[in-house]
C-alpha cells in the first residue's frame, strides 16, 4: 500500500480525544482507620525502640483548663523505658477529637504519660512507610538455619554493619538481602526505618524481647 493509500486511511478515521480518559482520575478512598491501625502496629513492630505495646487498661485523667476529662488511648507504649498514649485517628476524626488541641501542645496525663495522636499524615510519612513496605515484603523469605546463625554470628562479632555487606553472609538463600530483612521481620534484627534501603543501611542485632535462658 502505497503511502497516499495510508494517508487517506488515516483520513477516514474519527478523530481521538487525547488524554481524556486518561486525565480523569479516581476519586482517593479515604483511609479506614483498621487500615491505619494495621499500618502502626506494623511500625511499631519494626521500631527497635519500642519494648512494648498494650491497650491501657483504665482511662487516663487529663486536664484541660478547669475540666478534668478521662480518656481511654488505643495503645500504651513503652519506648525506651517511657511509657506513652497514643491514639490512632483518621482525618475525619481528628477534627471532632476531645484532645486534639491539648495533643498539639504536649499534653500529659494525670499520671506524666505523654499523648500522642497518630494521624495518617504521620503513620504513612515517607520514606519511612516505603522502608517498612519493603521490609515486610520479605517477611515470607524462606531463611535457613545456617544462614540464620552466619548472618546473626557476623552482626556479633561487628555490630552493625551495612545491609550489603551484612547480606554477604547468606549462602542458601537467592536473595540474600530479603533474608537479612526477613530475620528483621521476626524481631531479631533493627533496621533503622525512618531511612530508605540502601545498600550502606546500618543493620544490628536486636535486643531479645524475651529473656535469653542461655545468655547468648
Amino acid at each position: 500500500m502505497s503511502a497516499q493509500a495510508l494517508l487517506d486511511l488515516s483520513d477516514r478515521r474519527p478523530a481521538r480525544r487525547s488524554g481524556t480518559r486518561r486525565a480523569q482520575k479516581r476519586p482517593s478512598t479515604p483511609l479506614t482507620r483498621n487500615a491505619l491501625i494495621a499500618d502502626y502496629l506494623a511500625l511499631c513492630e519494626l521500631d527497635a525502640e519500642v519494648e512494648s505495646l498494650r491497650p491501657p487498661a483504665d482511662p487516663a485523667a487529663f486536664a484541660i483548663g478547669d475540666d478534668t476529662i478521662e480518656h481511654v488511648a488505643d495503645f500504651e507504649i513503652v519506648r525506651d523505658g517511657t511509657a506513652c498514649l497514643v491514639d490512632v485517628v483518621t482525618d475525619d476524626d481528628l477534627l471532632k477529637h476531645p484532645l486534639r488541641a491539648a495533643a498539639i501542645h504536649g499534653i500529659t496525663s494525670a499520671d506524666g504519660r505523654p499523648f500522642l495522636i497518630e494521624t495518617a499524615a504521620s503513620i504513612r510519612a515517607e520514606p519511612r512507610f516505603t522502608t517498612m513496605r519493603l521490609i515486610l515484603a520479605c517477611k515470607r523469605t524462606p531463611v535457613t538455619a545456617g544462614d540464620r546463625v552466619r548472618v546473626l554470628h557476623q552482626l556479633d562479632e561487628v555490630g552493625a554493619m551495612r545491609l550489603v555487606d551484612c547480606a554477604s553472609a547468606v549462602m542458601n538463600t537467592q536473595d540474600g538481602v530479603a533474608a537479612v530483612l526477613a530475620l528483621a521481620c521476626e524481631g531479631l534484627i533493627a533496621v533503622d526505618i525512618s531511612r530508605p534501603i540502601l545498600p550502606e543501611t546500618q543493620v544490628r542485632r536486636r535486643r531479645l524481647a524475651y529473656t535469653d535462658p542461655f545468655a547468648f
